[in-house]
Order: C-alpha cells, then sequence, then structure tokens
C-alpha cells in the first residue's frame, strides 16, 4: 500500500476530479466501485442537489468516495454543513484558502485535500493542517493557476518543498503518465479528462464526443483577467480571442462570458456557445468507455511501463 492508497482506504492511488458538470454521484460511486477515489463536484449543484447525489453515492458504492468544493462557492456555509451531516469523510477543496475550512473539517473527522497550483501554495496548504494537497500543473482542464508551470516541472518542485503526500493531476489520463508522475515524487494521480469522457460522466454526449475528437493544441488557457480556464477551441473561445484585440476590461470580459456559460457548453451541450473545459491530455483519448474499462487499461499500462522501465 502506498501513501495515497493508506490515506483513502482503496485499491488504486487514482482519483477522479471533481469537475464541474462532469462529477455526479454516478461517476464518484463507479470510479469507487472500480478501485479509485470517486469525488462528486459540488461547484455545479446547488445545496439541494449536492445532498441529493451524496444520498444517492452512498447508495450506489459502499467505498470510500468524496466531495470536491471550490471554495469560491456562493453558499459555502451550507455545502459544508451538507458534507458534515451526510457523514462525508473526504472533502478536496480548492479555489481558496485552504485555513478557512480545514480545521472545522478536520475537526468533524473529515480528511482533506488541497488543489495547488504551485510550490508557494503547497506549503501553505501543509501548514494549514491538510492531509494530501494535489498539485495541477496548467496542461490541466477547467480553471487553472496563472503560473503555466507544468506537471512536469511543478510535481518534483512541490515534493522537494512538501512532506505530506502528493497527488500529481494535469495531463495525466494514462497509465504511463501515471508512473511518469509517480518517479517524479507523487504518491498518487488525479485524473479529469479521461474519466470527462466516460460512460457515466454526467456531461451531455455531445461534449463526451467533442474530447475524443479534440487533437494535439486543440485547448488553450485564457481568460486569465478572471480566473484562468483551459477551452476546446470552439465559436465561443473565437469571440474571447477576437475581445482581446481589443484590449477589453474585466468587465467586458465578464459581459461577453455571461453565466451558466459551462453549463451551456458541458451539460446541455451546446458546443457552439458554451464553454468547453477540457485538459490538453483529450489528444490522447480517443473513445468515450465504462469506467471500470478506464481503471482496469490505466492500471495494466502501468504495470507494462513499469516493467519496460526496469530495462532502462
Amino acid at each position: 500500500m502506498n501513501k495515497i492508497t493508506s490515506l483513502f482506504k482503496i485499491q488504486y492511488p487514482i482519483i477522479q476530479g471533481g469537475m464541474i458538470w462532469n462529477s455526479g454521484y454516478k461517476l464518484a460511486s463507479a470510479v469507487s466501485n472500480a478501485g479509485g477515489l470517486g469525488l462528486i463536484g459540488a461547484g455545479s449543484m446547488y445545496p439541494d442537489v449536492l445532498r441529493e447525489h451524496i444520498q444517492k453515492c452512498k447508495k450506489a458504492t459502499d467505498k470510500p468516495f468524496g466531495v470536491n468544493v471550490p471554495m469560491l462557492y456562493p453558499n459555502i456555509e451550507e455545502i459544508m454543513q451538507i458534507i458534515v451531516e451526510e457523514g462525508v469523510k473526504i472533502v478536496f477543496t480548492s479555489a481558496g484558502n485552504p485555513k478557512t475550512w480545514t480545521s472545522f473539517l478536520k475537526d468533524n473527522g473529515i480528511t482533506v485535500v488541497h488543489v495547488v497550483s504551485s510550490s508557494k501554495f503547497a506549503l501553505k496548504a501543509q501548514e494549514a493542517g491538510v492531509d494530501a494537497v494535489v498539485a495541477e500543473g496548467f496542461e490541466a482542464g477547467g480553471h487553472n493557476g496563472r503560473e503555466e508551470t507544468t506537471t512536469l516541472t511543478l510535481i518534483p518542485m512541490v515534493r522537494e518543498n512538501i512532506s505530506i503526500p502528493l497527488i500529481a493531476a494535469g495531463g495525466i489520463a494514462t497509465g504511463r503518465g501515471m508512473l511518469a508522475a509517480m518517479v517524479l515524487g507523487a504518491d498518487g494521480v488525479q485524473m479529469g479528462s479521461r474519466f470527462a469522457a466516460s460512460t457515466e460522466s454526467s456531461a451531455h454526449d455531445d461534449f463526451k464526443k467533442t474530447i475524443v475528437e479534440t487533437e494535439e493544441g486543440g485547448t488553450q488557457l485564457t481568460l486569465k483577467e478572471l480566473a484562468p480556464v483551459r477551452l476546446i477551441k470552439n465559436k465561443f473561445y473565437n469571440d474571447v480571442q477576437e475581445l482581446y484585440t481589443k484590449c477589453p476590461t474585466p468587465e467586458e470580459l465578464k459581459t461577453l462570458l455571461g453565466r451558466a456559460r459551462a453549463k451551456r457548453g458541458m451539460f446541455e451541450g451546446d458546443l457552439v456557445e458554451g464553454e468547453l473545459e477540457i485538459g490538453q491530455i483529450a489528444g490522447l483519448i480517443h473513445n468515450i468507455q465504462p469506467v471500470e474499462t478506464i481503471i482496469e487499461e490505466v492500471i495494466s499500462e502501468f504495470k507494462e511501463a513499469q516493467k519496460e522501465a526496469v530495462h532502462l
């Protein structure tokens, strides 16, 4: 057993990203049932919807699962209360100061993991008392660090600075990627894009097909003035780029973005005007598969790559 499988009491050190509009109870329970750690993505759920997903997840799996909470959430107090009331044992926090909620969660017997994009924030998370950190390189889909540090450089730098367990994220969708991250010092990996394209993902089928069709270079990090986000290049992305030629203010960017743009793209399947968030690794995802198959493939490839590495 390694540090991550021990910490979460799971079979494989594979964590599913708690992605908005993709990570409902069906995806989280499927990942947990297949030996990884499934996460419900609270970022796209009203409090009552989150409660319903937690309750359904408890019925769908007897294995550990968690909830991912972006701390910019407007109903954060209510969300945390629901998590405690429903007996959730693992929480991943992101987009905020880990000091704000870590002690509250720990006092309620919850294992806390914080997502960071730099060594500086990894240290702050460790000082705040979290049990582990996810270090996410800028290859990742969705909201992202401003520093543009790649996973290949971020993982060893974070490893050098912290002593708690480290999970690598950003650009990992295969067993070889998993082995590479662990050789660099990670104890486990978090995969988002590969699970977004799973049968059990709550994303719209048209979005899943678009992930599979996205080729190398088909995504870009943009909207840094608001919150950096990696998007598939579609009409909405092109509209953003066109606005940039006019040196827009953050307010003008916000006006173009509008409300519920991500829901429109990923959940409702508007591939033209929607915000389509996915990682650079989409170019390596070639089909939509059940979660169980994805995890079997990743573990099998990981073991194969380990054997090959011995001969290097």
